[in-house]
């Protein structure tokens, strides 16, 4: 019995610094900064239908890496748009300056793949849709509304040096259309936002 806990305890050691020596062999930090672009699937619903233009942005992330394989990143995004709706009495356009913060955990390949070192991420957010009040976009009443928000996606790192490397992401957005506080626009539909992106990354 003794002998098979000593062996247990080694193999158990000899993980653990397997683990940690892997994880010394890349920065635990990144920093990113990318271009995005942000494009939103038309809704219909409650007699209101729904179309968002598409727009670019931008996108800055930090990611802190636990191992070589799981990280906890946190982003924020920015970009401009506007929500056509079309309703029986009308159509009405709210422009909003659309600020999005979200924290997802990610799974990274440990190792290069052909070249590109592959990762996956899952989390939660933050939509917030601040109303510009542009003449031609803009509904008398019209608030600041923040929707709760899914984020999926993934992604791979083409590393330029050890401390430096260009990335390309997508990310799907799902949340709850924006009202805005006006009963009259409040379709009660899910939409998904598709929001591909590419950039640098610093690690260190």
């Amino acid at each position: 019995m003794i002998r098979i806990k000593t062996i247990v305890a080694g193999l158990a050691a000899t993980f653990l610094l397997s683990v940690l020596g892997l994880a010394q062999e890349i920065p635990r930090n990144e920093v990113s900064v990318q271009g995005t672009g942000f494009f939103t699937k038309d809704s219909d619903n409650n007699g209101i239908k729904q179309h968002t233009t598409d727009s670019a942005g931008l996108l800055t992330s930090y990611r802190f890496h636990f191992t070589p394989w799981l990280a906890a990143d946190g982003s924020y995004g920015y970009t401009r748009n506007t929500l056509q709706n079309f309703t029986s009495a009308g159509a009405f356009n709210v422009q909003s300056n659309l600020h999005q913060a979200t924290g997802a955990l990610v799974v990274t390949a440990p190792r290069r793949i052909a070249g590109l070192r592959p990762f996956g991420l899952a989390g939660a957010g933050a939509l917030i849709f601040d109303p510009t009040g542009k003449a031609g976009g803009f509904v008398p009443g019209a608030e600041q509304q923040t929707k709760a928000a899914f984020v999926y996606g993934g992604g791979a790192d083409i590393d330029l040096s050890e401390r430096f490397a260009f990335r390309v992401e997508y990310r799907g957005l799902v949340y709850k259309r924006p009202d805005f506080g006006l009963s009259a626009l409040n379709s009660d539909a899910t939409t998904h936002t598709a929001q591909p992106s590419a950039g640098f990354v610093i690690r260190f």
